[in-house]
C-alpha cells in the first residue's frame, strides 16, 4: 500500500528521462550476477541489444565459447539461444558504454582487506572506476543501474562522481536494482522471481528512469512483483534479506548443538517448528554453515554500517551470526577428529563436495574449504571430489595463505590431494 502511494506521489505526466527508450543495454562486469542476469534479459527481450563487457579478455572468451565460465542449470541453453542474436560479450568496454541507453554496473565489491573498515566494509574501487568511466564517455542521457551488492547510500557516491565530472548536456539517473539470486537456481530465480526491486530518487526523472527499467522486466515479470522504492530502501533491503537468511542458518545450527547434547533429533525439531506458518520451513536444515560470496560479505557490511551509525549493540547482534557460523565449522571438524580416536594424522579422509552448495561451481567462502583447513592442520590426507569444481580451483583454494598459514606444510598437504573421477565413486561406495 505504501509503495502504491509512492508511485502515485511521484508519477509525472512527462519528464526528460521519459522520452529515453531503452534499445541498447550494457552490463559492466561479466561475472556471476552480470552474466546470468543480462543473458536472461537478452533472452526475454529480443528487441533490445544487450552487450556484456569486462576488462578480463579471458573471461569474455569463455562466454563466447561452448564452455561458459560459470555453471548454472539452464544458463547454457539461454546463452546459446541469444548469443549472436541480441546478446554479445565484448572486451571493448568503451564502445558498449558509449552506445548504451541503460548501463548495469555489476562489478566485484569484495570486503576490504586493508585500511578503514578492513574485514567488514565493502571495497568500492571497481564501482568508482566504472562510474568515472561512464561519465567520461556519456554525451546525452543514460540510466545507470547499480546491480552489485553495495553498502547503503553507495548510489549517492556514484551521483557525486557524476555531478563533479559531467559536461553540459549530460543527464545520468542512478537506480538501485539489487539481485536476489540463489546459486544453483539462478536461472529459475531470474525467470520467475519472487520480486524485482528497483530504487530511485523520488523525483520526476527518477520515477521515469524506474519505469524504463520496469518496462524491461515487464517482458516476463508480472507488474505486481515489480516493487519501486527510494534508492536507500532498495540498497538496505538487499543486505537485510541476506542477513535474515544467514541468521536462520546459524539459528538452526545452534539448535543442532543443543540436540546433540540432549539426544534430540535436529531434523525432527526443524520439521516441528517449520510447520508453524509464522516460521516456515525454509533454511532450517542443519549444516556445516553458510558459504558463498554474499551472506558473510553482506552481514559484515551491515555490521560496519551499524558501527558507523553508532549502533554498537546492533552491530554486535549481527556479528554474532558470523561467529556462530565459524563455530559450527570448527565444531564439525572437531567431531570428525574425536570420532577417529582424537587424531587424523596421516589418515585419508574423503570430502564429497567442495562448492559452497549443490548445482554450482562457486567455492567462495565454502564451508568445505574451512573444514579441509581444520583437517589439514591436524595432518590429514584429503581426497576431494566435486563434479562442478575444477581441480585447479580446489588446489588454489587450499593453498591460499588464509587457509595454509605455513606455506611449506600447505604445499605438502595440497600435494597429497587426490581428485577422483565419477567412475571411482562407484568403486568407493
Amino acid at each position: 500500500f505504501a509503495v502504491g502511494i509512492a508511485r502515485v506521489a511521484v508519477a509525472p505526466r512527462s519528464s526528460p528521462m521519459a522520452v529515453c527508450t531503452v534499445k541498447k543495454v550494457c552490463c559492466i562486469g561479466a561475472g556471476y550476477v552480470g552474466g546470468s542476469t543480462c543473458s536472461v534479459v537478452a533472452y526475454k527481450c529480443p528487441e533490445i541489444k544487450v552487450t556484456i563487457v569486462d576488462v578480463d579478455a579471458a573471461k569474455i572468451a569463455a562466454w563466447n565459447s561452448p564452455d561458459l565460465p560459470i555453471y548454472e542449470p539452464g544458463l547454457q541453453e539461454i546463452v546459446e539461444t541469444a548469443r549472436g542474436r541480441n546478446l554479445f560479450f565484448s572486451a571493448d568496454v568503451d564502445s558498449a558504454v558509449t552506445e548504451a541507453d541503460l548501463i548495469f554496473i555489476s562489478v566485484n565489491t569484495p570486503t576490504k582487506t586493508f585500511g578503514l573498515g578492513k574485514g567488514r566494509a565493502a571495497d568500492l574501487k571497481y564501482i568508482e572506476a566504472s562510474a568515472r568511466r561512464i561519465v567520461s564517455l556519456t554525451k546525452g542521457r543514460k540510466i545507470v543501474v547499480e546491480k552489485s551488492t553495495v553498502p547503503v547510500r553507495a548510489a549517492e557516491s556514484i551521483e557525486r562522481i557524476f555531478e563533479a565530472n559531467r559536461t553540459e548536456g549530460v543527464e545520468l539517473e542512478v537506480l538501485s536494482n539489487p539481485e536476489f539470486l540463489a546459486e544453483g537456481t539462478a536461472v529459475a530465480d531470474l525467470l520467475n522471481p519472487s520480486r524485482v526491486l528497483i530504487g530511485g530518487s523520488q523525483t520526476a526523472s527518477g520515477y521515469a528512469a524506474m519505469k524504463q527499467l520496469s518496462f524491461i522486466y515487464s517482458h516476463w515479470v508480472p507488474e505486481e512483483k515489480i516493487i519501486l522504492t527510494n534508492t536507500w530502501s532498495s540498497e538496505l533491503s538487499k543486505l537485510t534479506a541476506n542477513a535474515f537468511l544467514a541468521q536462520r542458518i546459524s539459528s538452526i545450527n545452534a539448535i543442532s548443538a543443543v540436540c546433540e547434547a540432549t539426544g534430540a533429533d535436529v531434523t525432527e525439531v526443524a520439521h516441528a517448528i517449520g510447520t508453524d506458518f509464522r516460521i516456515g520451513n525454509k533454511f532450517l536444515q542443519a549444516s556445516l554453515g553458510f558459504g558463498g560470496s554474499c551472506f558473510q560479505k553482506d552481514i559484515l557490511n551491515l555490521v560496519y554500517l551499524c558501527e558507523a551509525l553508532s549502533l554498537p549493540e546492533i552491530a554486535a547482534y549481527w556479528n554474532q551470526v558470523i561467529k556462530l557460523n565459524d563455530y559450527q565449522k570448527r565444531r564439525f571438524a572437531t567431531r570428525i577428529i574425536n570420532s577417529l580416536f582424537n587424531t587424523v594424522t596421516d589418515k585419508k579422509i574423503t570430502i564429497f563436495g567442495f562448492a559452497f552448495k549443490k548445482d554450482t561451481g562457486d567455492t567462495r567462502e565454502s564451508a568445505s574449504i574451512y573444514l579441509c583447513k581444520h583437517l589439514m592442520d591436524e595432518g590429514a590426507q584429503l581426497v576431494v571430489f566435486d563434479p562442478k569444481v575444477k581441480d585447479r580451483q580446489i588446489i588454489s583454494d587450499l593453498k591460499h595463505p588464509l587457509i595454509s598459514d605455513d606455506p611449506d606444510r600447505g604445499r605438502q598437504c595440497v600435494n597429497l590431494l587426490i581428485l577422483i573421477s565419477v567412475e571411482q565413486i562407484d568403486w568407493m561406495l
